[in-house]
């Protein structure tokens, strides 16, 4: 692991001299990516010195404690090993963690998608609390949430909405999120007290550049119309919503959000990349037979990953088996409490899969 940590050391100074240079800061692609290297690896540097110098202190402890005859010193050396050699464990467990691979895409902005599922209009409803719920925790955050397109529920909620997700490490938080989440309930329709069961889909897609996904505009139709509000009534008399078909893959975005053609194009642009995008990683990860598949996030979206039961107040991720009885908490945007355990769970499972190997 050292040698590890002195080739990153090495890195960290060689990256803080490149950035200074006039040709990287002539160029903002290449400043950019220098500045976001420079400050993932400043993490870790910070880290390994703080943990170079507690080892260092070990060891003049254990010499004095070897050499020195002295009673009283003796026992200042014995309680400085015992309050440092549990330090050092720690810094070495925040270490391998930091060393730890990180999904390229965790840094990026993110597609927020959420269909009702089976249930009928309460699922609908249902796929509106998740979306609420979304939103108030990307405010938590501190993120910005945009609305691309939505299909309103016949009794409330959508039947689909799709927004973008923009901040610092959005995608890295928000790809937990992907599966089947699961509700049971009273419906407000129901008149006989009976709890239902009903379930909404969520798709979370790193957002991607131009650069990472070439699409050839001759495979893709570009249809306009009216922008509609509830009811499908036009709000909009000239032709600004944009539908976009990726004629290879079948794949069709819709975009409403502005009252602009280009800008309601380019945001369509963008969701479809990021559906292409998730394509292609899906055949990569498909072809890396040996690849391990993480419990935590299989990507499958058929999968069964949380329930909401409201009679009993509980919210259980299957993934990890863990529960929460503060369901109206939780549905006020304070999912990051399931996202932290997600993301421990994941992290103990590659430190586990990397002492394998």
């Amino acid at each position: 692991m050292t040698d590890k940590l002195e080739a990153i050391k090495a890195r960290f100074e060689e990256v803080g001299q490149l950035i200074v240079q006039p040709e990287a800061m002539a160029d903002m692609r290449t400043y950019s990516r220098l500045n976001k290297e420079y400050k993932d690896l400043e993490k870790i540097v910070n880290k390994y010195n703080e943990y170079a110098r507690v080892v260092n202190n070990l060891k003049s402890a254990r010499h004095l404690l070897e050499t020195e005859k002295d009673p009283e010193l003796r026992e200042l050396a014995k309680n400085e090993l015992d309050e440092l050699n549990p330090l050092r464990d720690i810094l070495e467990d925040d270490l391998k963690k930091l060393l730890i691979p990180k999904d390229p895409n965790d840094s990026k902005n993110a597609i927020l998608e959420i269909r009702a599922g089976t249930g009928g209009d309460e699922a609908g409803i249902f796929a509106g609390d998740l979306f609420r719920m979304y939103q108030r925790f990307a405010e938590k955050q501190g993120w910005k949430l945009n609305v691309l397109d939505l299909t309103e529920g016949a009794s409330g909620g959508y039947k689909e909405i799709i927004s973008t997700v923009s901040g610092e490490d959005v995608y890295g938080m928000m790809k937990f999120e992907s599966g089947v989440h699961r509700v049971q309930r009273v419906p407000a329709t129901e008149t006989q007290g009976r709890v239902h069961t009903s379930a909404a889909t969520v798709v979370v897609l790193p957002e991607v550049e131009d650069v990472e996904v070439e699409i050839d505009m001759n495979d893709v139709r570009k249809d306009t119309f009216c922008s509609s509000g509830p009811g499908g009534q036009s709000v909009n008399t000239t032709y600004s919503a944009v539908r976009l078909t990726h004629i290879p893959s079948g794949i069709v975005v819709s975009c409403q959000d502005e009252k602009s053609q280009i800008k309601n194009f380019e945001k369509a642009l963008k969701v479809l990349r990021s559906r292409i995008y998730e394509i292609e990683l899906q055949k990569q990860h498909d072809e890396i037979g040996a690849q391990r598949k993480s419990m935590v996030r299989t990507g499958d979206r058929s999968e069964k990953i949380r329930t909401y039961n409201y009679p009993q107040g509980r919210v259980t991720d299957h993934r990890i088996g863990y529960s929460v009885h503060n369901l109206p908490h939780i549905m006020e945007g304070n999912v990051g409490e399931f996202i932290e355990q997600l993301r421990i769970a994941e992290n103990a499972e590659k430190l586990k899969d990397g002492s394998r190997d």
